[in-house]
């Protein structure tokens, strides 16, 4: 008699739902959604059947389905534990948040706020005014407000105060940072007409004079943010713009990019352009962002002269594009760290960047301590990253763990530190795994040091 066909052998849809853990799980959640994971893993045990695998039994299928629905169903985003040594990585959310901003989002997020309410009149406020005035304090402009990111801070400037109208751009500045941010796209999306001027590494101020004509609403300059050109270059300073455009009546906007608000050369990187400097040259309009070097969370800032924000604040787009309550009270919070001068001590961003080579090299060397197995202690460098001082690299002490003597190699521990809980991201290079303690936080280094002990474990023998 032939042997039974082993897709036989695999359980009926009803047969697996019929099982208790099963039962349990349709009264935690929906029904229909466990029955599509149940489908799902029965599909999936088909192909593995067909690629020559026996069939999977029927609990081994129930604790599949349970998996399932654990990982369907869990919380997103993840914490996870950045070793990589990228201050601001765009792909792990970015500037973690001070202590204080933490805070303030969860007062936030529990209850009722005066977000749009005036308590001392008892009539409607504004969420844009007490975050306005903050900008410009610490950055000197005449008024300041705050949307959803920096891409929408531009756009709604452009809708403002250039839609139907021309903004002449330098064509070494008509470029695309990261994500899609197309200056020529963006200049479109809000309406006007870009006009490129001079060339790719040198433009001059006489460019954009000759450009200029009665449909002429702005210059727009943009901070090379992540990319540099150099060699032979040359391009107009912004107070060279705001002189211009003063003869010319014709408004000056800065895309600075980073929002950096301290001095990068007393932390022995390069010096980046800083809000101050360019609300101090004069120019209008000031667009930044709050989640790179601010060190604060997603959005996106408006500061220069008063008459000019003004416009952009009664703008039908502001209210399609304003932030939300937890991202104004993680705002107000980190930009009082700057108010009170105790930012390079609160914000995590700065506090990585002006963390010494011999604390970054006690924690590296506690970790190998606790860790054990084959690593070392190398130097290595860490990099700003967001689009913020591009090339630019600190000096550090790595933790190294070596490849060769891992079974599969650093590329399989740096995908079993993944899946741990919490998940940790490293960086593998010449056949190492690489932790950077620049970029973990102090109150991550115990559970750093167990996930990876438990990984090195975890490898196969």
């Amino acid at each position: 008699m032939a042997s039974q066909s082993p897709y036989r052998r695999l359980p009926s849809v009803d047969r697996v739902l019929s099982e208790a853990p099963i039962q349990d799980l349709c009264d935690e959640v929906s029904r229909d959604l466990v029955l599509e994971l149940v489908r799902a893993e029965l599909d999936a045990a088909r192909q593995t059947i067909g690629n020559g695998v026996p069939a999977p039994a029927l609990d081994d299928i129930v604790d599949a389905v349970r998996a399932s629905a654990a990982e369907r169903l869990r919380r997103w985003p993840r914490a996870v534990i950045n070793a990589t040594g990228v201050v601001v990585h765009t792909n792990l959310g970015r500037a973690p948040l001070s202590r204080e901003a933490v805070e303030a989002v969860a007062s936030a997020a529990a209850g009722y706020g005066d977000l749009e309410f005036d308590l001392g009149t008892g009539a409607r406020g504004s969420r844009n005014e007490y975050v306005g005035r903050l900008l410009a304090e610490v950055t000197g402009a005449e008024a300041g407000m705050a949307v959803n990111n920096n891409a929408s801070a531009v756009m709604l400037g452009l809708a403002a105060l250039a839609h139907g109208k021309e903004v002449i751009v330098s064509r070494g500045e008509a470029v695309e940072i990261g994500g899609g941010f197309r200056v020529p796209d963006v200049l479109r999306q809000g309406g006007s007409t870009l006009v490129d001027v001079g060339t790719t590494n040198k433009t001059y101020i006489r460019d954009y004079e000759s450009a200029i004509t009665g449909n002429t609403a702005a210059f727009l300059s943009v901070h090379s943010s992540n990319f540099k050109v150099v060699g032979f270059t040359e391009a107009p300073s912004i107070a060279d713009l705001v002189s211009l455009g003063r003869r010319y009546a014709v408004p000056v906007m800065h895309d600075v990019g980073s929002g950096c608000l301290l001095d990068t050369s007393e932390y022995g990187l390069a010096p980046e352009p800083t809000v101050q400097e360019s609300v101090q040259a004069g120019a209008d309009l000031v667009f930044f962002s709050g989640d790179k070097l601010l060190g604060g969370p997603q959005a996106g800032l408006v500061v220069g002269k008063r008459d000019a924000v003004a416009k952009l604040a009664c703008h039908p787009l502001a209210r399609a594009v304003r932030i939300d309550k937890l991202g104004l009270a993680a705002l107000v919070a980190t930009l009082l760290h700057y108010v009170r001068r105790e930012a390079p001590q609160k914000i995590p961003v700065w506090q990585m960047i002006a963390a010494s080579l011999g604390s970054l090299e006690y924690r590296a060397r506690r970790w190998k301590e606790r860790i054990g197995g084959p690593s070392s202690i190398v130097d290595e460098t860490s990099a700003i990253g967001g689009g913020s001082l591009p090339g630019e690299l600190l000096p550090t002490r790595a933790l190294s763990i070596d490849g060769a003597s891992i079974e599969g190699g650093p590329q399989a521990l740096a995908a079993r530190l993944r899946a741990g809980a919490p998940p940790v991201v490293g960086r593998v290079d010449a056949g190492r795994l690489l932790l950077d303690p620049r970029t973990v936080l102090p109150t991550q280094d115990n559970a750093l040091i167990e996930a990876v002990s438990s990984a090195l474990n975890a490898a196969p023998q």
